[in-house]
């Protein structure tokens, strides 16, 4: 965990030098092209319009994942990719933020009775079952280091966030009210899911 991106135990950073990747590193991915001007200045003007101007993605997805559902912006949509954080709006305006280097957000919603699919989290729409839930999180990657053991608590939408190292294959269990469920985890692919919604708690 890095508190200078949650002041409470909510997303995990995997390592303590992962928080220079969240905190500065994301900038420094590039686009195969450059936007033309007036995509980058729409782009420029969806970012200011919703408050998020001159955030990195990592500072955009703690914002908006870890706002309560009735304060999140209906006009807008952010769905987060292995590789950048996709925005858009009601006005058809687009922007692209890349992710970090080393490590991917992956959105987890336990859920006992209810869930939904998804594939790619969305940072405004998606909702699991259990909202300010407290989950216990464990990930361990196919060697079996313990990369997370911890208790965290879902946000108001019903997910819980990780940071996950790049290059991947982990077990992820979550368990509560004496409960778990127990599903895996890749990041070794630009096509691999940032939403985890199976995790069905028996």
């Amino acid at each position: 965990m890095t508190s200078s991106i949650t002041p409470r135990r909510r997303t995990f950073i995997v390592s303590a030098a992962l928080t220079l990747l969240v905190t500065g590193l994301a900038v420094s991915g590039c686009a195969e092209s450059a936007p033309d001007a007036s995509s980058q200045q729409a782009g420029d003007g969806l970012l200011a319009d919703h408050d998020l101007e001159g955030l990195d993605a990592a500072a955009i997805i703690e914002r908006l994942d870890t706002m309560p559902v009735a304060q999140r912006p209906t006009d807008l949509m952010a769905s987060i990719r292995p590789d950048s954080l996709l925005l858009s709006d009601d006005e058809g305006r687009e922007a692209e933020l890349p992710m970090p280097r080393d490590v991917v957000y992956v959105s987890v919603a336990p859920y006992l009775n209810e869930t939904h699919e998804c594939y790619y989290h969305s940072l405004t729409t998606c909702t699991g079952e259990l909202a300010s839930a407290d989950i216990s999180v464990t990930l361990t990657d196919d060697s079996g280091d313990v990369l997370v053991d911890d208790v965290l608590t879902t946000y108001d939408n019903g997910f819980v966030g990780l940071w996950v190292p790049r290059d991947l294959e982990a077990t992820l269990t979550a368990s509560y009210a004496g409960r778990s469920a127990t599903t895996s985890v890749s990041t070794r692919s630009d096509d691999d899911a940032t939403c985890i919604t199976t995790l069905h708690l028996i």
